[in-house]
């Protein structure tokens, strides 16, 4: 039996296939279908995307599926001109948050440095902040590819006012709102043609 202590040397390789879904053929949605996605989906989703590495395993990422019509017309006018539609279109939107409190969960997510809770604590939600936000864009990135590997398309938006978002949904100070999610089946018309990406030469150094 493998144990976590005896993992392969070895990782395996995606096809090409897998590669695809989740990589070469990724792309912003714009239009979705009105097909529902299941809360277990939603879950499924989650499951999949709470496995990759965090810092001293923080985990800050949280998450607010919006989907019933009264959420909807609370946060449709907080977001961009250019995005209501896409947001009023899509069966679920999600927002992604950072919790600025993370540190509280340590004593089970970090239990191999004890102090790490009372030293966090002391920083205060300023000095916790930094921390919380890279580590939940680093969970926000695993969250999309999770999302794809499930078969459903996304379109992150940042085009909306944070703060608003943060103090209609969030409310108490612990989260702030990072980015907009719509999640679904893709609708016609779905992709915005391929933009150029950079050439490796202007982005690699090897030292």
């Amino acid at each position: 039996m493998t144990t976590e202590t005896q993992l392969p040397l070895r990782l395996p390789v995606l096809d090409d296939a897998g590669r695809s879904v989740l990589f070469s053929e990724a792309r912003t949605a714009n239009t979705f279908t009105d097909e529902p996605v299941s809360d277990e989906t939603l879950r499924a989703i989650w499951e999949l995307a709470q496995w990759p590495p965090t810092a001293a395993n923080t985990q800050p990422l949280r998450i607010t599926f919006v989907r019933s019509d009264e959420a909807r017309q609370r946060l449709l006018p907080l977001l961009a001109d250019g995005n209501r539609a896409k947001s009023e279109q899509a069966p679920v939107t999600a927002i992604l948050a950072a919790d600025l409190d993370f540190h509280e969960h340590s004593p089970v997510t970090f239990p191999i440095k004890p102090d790490l809770r009372d030293n966090m604590e002391a920083q205060g939600r300023e000095g916790r902040e930094g921390m919380a936000r890279f580590n939940a864009g680093l969970q926000i990135g695993y969250f999309l590819l999770a999302a794809r590997a499930h078969g459903l398309a996304t379109g992150p938006m940042a085009g909306f006012d944070a703060d608003a978002v943060t103090e209609e949904f969030l409310p108490g100070g612990r989260q702030r709102a990072l980015l907009v999610v719509n999640i679904g089946h893709p609708g016609p018309d779905a992709w915005y043609p391929r933009l150029p990406r950079l050439a490796a030469e202007d982005v690699l150094t090897f030292a």
